[in-house]
């Protein structure tokens, strides 16, 4: 019996190598139990919010051990701000506060993220020899941040009211589906959701099943088995030809998106299961035909934060052509920044900077030229290469190693290496050549098959998960593979 409670209280302990994902055997034990219970408490507001809130320190805790402590502490320095700038008169006062959260939420970012890249690039400049400082980056404190932020400078415009109290601001913060890696929602969506404590209706259940459906699929069935050729071309940069490094360029290129919108599928449907409605994050951002439609259809609520807290602020479009331009570099450069301290993001970010420059200064002779498909198709596939040459870069382990594989694609390209490559790895093209299928249907289409499960007898719905768990265990690897994004 000591044996089987030892073992227990290892498995619920935290563990650096094994955290706990949407994606892991003990999340979801652990959410069979919790359902039940949060049923039972949604009636007690309090009770409900402090059970929620628990339950999702817990999960961080399983993910990023005591750094727990930290959200808590933004959580409360947060609060207490954003009450003060709330009760002040002082526009002077007002400023200085605000200026003083984002301050500190940046620097605790800063000191995590970006304390060994600035370090470094200093000691490059200087010439010195520099020892990386022994820092552990907690596991979604990106995604915390700019929610975090946003709130305090809501607040601070008056856009919405200062939480009632500290333990709503707390549930907000620490709400578990989209604590990781998103969405970011913001507090003018959640809070009110909060204090309504409405209980979820038979539709928003099922719809959330659905989306757990798909988002499992899409992370543990097609990312995780993409990802296995895709990680042989960026281990071995220079060690395949041009067309094998393109197949993997165009596989990262599939696999950041469903891995990524498979988390957010996943985090919406545990929500709406919770009777929470979160923002949708994904838009099929494949059939974009420009750079500035991508960045309307991927991550929308990272572009849209961006857009409201970074880029509007700088002046947005209401500086002339030269400003508009600028202030379009500098939020994606930003953007690029929050991904990753490394070079390469910045590339990244600034290249999609660049991009949307480009594709505004072209709109007055786009507008000239017919909506044809041919046009359509040229579109799509001049975006779709800068889309995928720029993740390239992204999914890199550096700089020198995302260069090396762009320029292997364009010179040591040779389509003698198709037919066997097809033939050896045609499960992994049958998985591409769907998802690309799937970005080609229409929008209502898929909102339809939603609708359609929702309307299927039970029975039916349990044979779809049967298949789904079946097919995971077909598909999975020997371990459970971390979300792309929960290193940001």
């Amino acid at each position: 019996m000591n044996e089987i409670l030892h073992n227990i209280l290892n498995m619920l302990s935290y563990d650096p190598s094994a955290p706990m994902l949407f994606t892991s055997g003990l999340f979801w034990a652990l959410f069979i139990i919790f359902v039940p219970v949060y049923a039972l408490l949604k009636r007690r507001r309090w009770q409900m919010m402090l059970f929620v809130i628990l339950f999702s320190l817990y999960f961080y805790y399983k993910s990023s051990g005591v750094f727990f402590l930290l959200l808590v502490a933004t959580s409360a320095v947060d609060y207490l701000i954003s009450k003060q700038i709330a009760h002040t008169e002082s526009k002077l006062t007002k400023r200085a506060l605000l200026i003083v959260s984002v301050v500190i939420s940046t620097g605790v970012l800063a000191y995590f993220k970006y304390a060994n890249f600035l370090l470094s690039t200093w000691t490059d400049i200087i010439g010195g020899n520099f020892q990386p400082l022994d820092i552990i980056l907690p596991i979604g404190i990106s995604f915390y941040t700019f929610r975090s932020i946003s709130y305090v400078v809501d607040v601070y415009r008056g856009k919405i009211s200062p939480a009632e109290n500290w333990i709503e601001y707390l549930f907000f913060l620490s709400f578990f589906p989209a604590l990781l890696a998103g969405p970011i929602v913001r507090a003018d969506v959640l809070l009110p959701q909060i204090r309504e404590n409405r209980q979820a209706d038979r539709h928003e259940i099922y719809i959330g099943l659905w989306l757990i459906i798909i988002g499992v699929v899409k992370k543990a069935v097609f990312a995780d088995y993409i990802a296995q050729y895709n990680n042989l071309i960026f281990d071995n940069p220079t060690g395949y030809s041009g067309f094998e490094s393109l197949m993997g360029a165009i596989g990262y290129t599939m696999q950041i998106y469903c891995d990524f919108s498979g988390y957010s599928d996943m985090a919406i449907g545990i929500s709406s299961i919770m009777g929470f409605q979160l923002p949708a994050n994904f838009n099929l951002p494949y059939k974009s035909k420009n750079l500035t439609e991508f960045w309307h259809r991927w991550h929308i609520s990272l572009s849209t934060w961006l857009r409201d807290y970074i880029y509007i602020p700088l002046g947005g479009n209401r500086k002339g052509k030269f400003r508009t331009y600028l202030n379009n570099f500098l939020t994606m450069l930003i953007g690029g920044l929050w991904h990753g301290a490394s070079w390469k993001f910045v590339f990244w970010g600034a290249m999609h900077g660049g991009g949307l420059i480009v594709h505004k200064m072209c709109r007055p002779w786009l507008k000239e030229i017919p909506d044809t498909w041919p046009v359509k198709a040229i579109s799509w596939l001049l975006t779709m290469t800068v889309v995928t040459l720029l993740w390239v870069f992204f999914r890199a382990d550096s700089f020198a190693d995302a260069a090396a594989i762009v320029v292997n694609i364009f010179t040591t390209f040779d389509l003698a290496y198709a037919a066997p490559f097809f033939e050896v790895r045609y499960v992994w093209c049958i998985m591409m050549v769907l998802m690309i299928l799937t970005h080609a249907l229409p929008t209502q289409w898929i909102e339809q098959m939603g609708e359609g499960f929702v309307g299927l007898p039970w029975l039916f719905k349990l044979v779809i998960f049967v298949l789904t768990v079946q097919l995971v265990l077909q598909f999975m690897s020997a371990d459970v593979a971390p979300f792309i994004y929960n290193q940001f």
